[in-house]
């Protein structure tokens, strides 16, 4: 498990635990999308519906994300 430092919005510091296959895939849909991790975070943290949990929503978006491309 990865604990990552993380700033939403530019404003808001906070941490995500993630397991490194996800971190490892996180960091390919930055790639792709040509955006930094802080900024695909934040958008992932605007648009969470089921959770309340950052670091959930961070592995749904990845698999959402995976299953659709």
């Amino acid at each position: 498990m990865l604990k990552k430092s993380v700033t939403i919005a530019g404003r808001h510091n906070t941490s995500i635990s993630i397991e490194k296959e996800f971190d490892d895939e996180l960091r390919q849909i930055c790639k792709e999308r040509r955006m930094t991790l802080n900024t695909l975070i934040t958008e992932i943290d605007a648009n969470r519906k089921n959770t309340d949990n950052l670091s959930s929503a961070v592995r749904i978006y990845v698999l959402e994300y995976i299953k659709n491309h």
